[in-house]
């Protein structure tokens, strides 16, 4: 996953200045999944309805390497959500700022009755 300009801006902030960064370090983390790309400014087409939400999604971070330290299950499609080619990582399950994102290594259609699910380590952000 790609950090988005406005966190890789947040991060510079609070390593190298007095000053706080903004937006304010998050405090939970969540997951969301997209049909088209997001980029550096965030964008892209989130899946929303059919029983879609973000899900909460912890770290464990070793060296330049953090992944989620638990397994992350979407709900049940009650309906299409398309062809997820994308996710992202926000501070906020509704809304908020949009902090790393990644496309998918293979895409995945979700009809309905299907469950996403990310397992243990496999959602890996990096900083090189």
């Amino acid at each position: 996953m790609s950090l988005t300009n406005s966190f890789e801006t947040s991060v510079l902030t609070w390593l190298l200045t007095a000053s706080s960064p903004s937006p304010a370090r998050p405090t939970a983390w969540y997951l969301g999944l997209f049909t088209a790309a997001p980029g550096e400014s965030g964008g892209g087409t989130e899946v929303s309805g059919s029983g879609y939400t973000r899900e909460a999604v912890t770290f464990t971070v070793s060296g330049n390497n953090a992944s989620n330290d638990a397994a992350i299950e979407f709900p049940t499609a009650s309906g299409s959500w398309g062809t997820i080619t994308h996710a992202a990582v926000f501070d906020a399950s509704t809304s908020g700022n949009m902090i790393a994102y990644a496309s998918l290594t293979a895409s995945k259609v979700i009809d309905t009755g299907d469950v996403l699910r990310v397992p243990t380590g496999d959602l890996d952000i990096n900083l090189d």
